[in-house]
C-alpha cells in the first residue's frame, strides 16, 4: 500500500471512531523514518485503546503491515508504527505537553483528502 493510501486509511479509521483534532504531518523531507506522522487526541485511556486497536485491525485487513505498537499499558500516548505512517494517539494533556506539531515545525494538514 502506498504511503498516501495508508495515510488516508489511517485518517478515516481515526475519524470514524471520533478521534479529535486529527493532524497529518508530511515529514518526508525531514526524516527517513516515515513519510507521515498522524497525531490524534482521544477523550480517555479507553478511547485511545479503541482508536488504536481499530486502526490496527483495519490496516491488517487492508493487507498492510503493522510494525509495532507502544504505550498500550499506560494509554496516555500510544504510538502505532505502520512503516510510512506513524500514529501518535494521545490524551489532550500529553498532546499539549509534547506539542509534536510545533516540534516538527511544519504546516499541518488537517484533512488529507
Amino acid at each position: 500500500m502506498k504511503a498516501d493510501e495508508l495515510k488516508a486509511l489511517t485518517y478515516k479509521s481515526l475519524d470514524d471512531l471520533k478521534g479529535q483534532d486529527i493532524v497529518c504531518l508530511d515529514v518526508k523531507n525531514l526524516t527517513s523514518v516515515c513519510d507521515y506522522m498522524v497525531v490524534v487526541t482521544g477523550t480517555s485511556n479507553r478511547h485511545l485503546k479503541a482508536l488504536t486497536d481499530e486502526l490496527v485491525k483495519k490496516v491488517k485487513k487492508s493487507g498492510a503491515k503493522v510494525y509495532g505498537m507502544e504505550g498500550q499499558n499506560q494509554s496516555e500516548w500510544i504510538l502505532v508504527d505502520l512503516g510510512d505512517v506513524i500514529v501518535h494517539a494521545m490524551l489532550a494533556s500529553s498532546r499539549e505537553l509534547y506539542d509534536l506539531e510545533s516540534l516538527w515545525s511544519i504546516a499541518a494538514e488537517r484533512d488529507p483528502e
